[in-house]
């Protein structure tokens, strides 16, 4: 995957963050209860940082992190939208998927130090 689609994939993700993020605190404030506000601010929060570990990724040119930034990726979309769906809908299949996401971005953050001790550069 070269720069310039990472550089896309992490604006979109970037973007979809901020987004939904303003949807939370505009739109559903009144909606969601308490912990299930709190559980959609949780994958705010996940998403808005592993978007901007995408672009970091992204704009380096030291290392080759495709295999941590696919992770990163599927990170936010199993976490970060498990949580979005399961706190607006309740159903506990959302709540089932999200360790899966948890999983992936640890996994991303794995291949990204491995990648770096095994590379002699630098």
């Amino acid at each position: 995957m070269n720069a310039r689609t990472q550089i896309i994939i992490a604006g979109i993700s970037g973007l979809s963050a901020v987004a939904l993020g303003a949807f939370g605190a505009h739109g559903l404030k009144k909606i969601l209860s308490p912990e299930n506000l709190e559980i959609y601010k949780t994958g705010i929060s996940y998403h808005l940082i592993h978007s901007v570990v995408l672009l970091a990724i992204a704009l380096n040119t030291a290392y080759d992190f495709t295999t941590s930034f696919l992770f990163f990726v599927a990170g936010i979309l199993l976490f970060s939208f498990s949580l979005y769906a399961y706190s607006i809908s309740g159903i506990k299949l959302f709540a089932i998927i999200t360790p899966f996401g948890g999983v992936s971005l640890i996994i991303g953050w794995l291949m990204l130090i491995i990648k770096v001790i095994k590379t002699n550069s630098i």
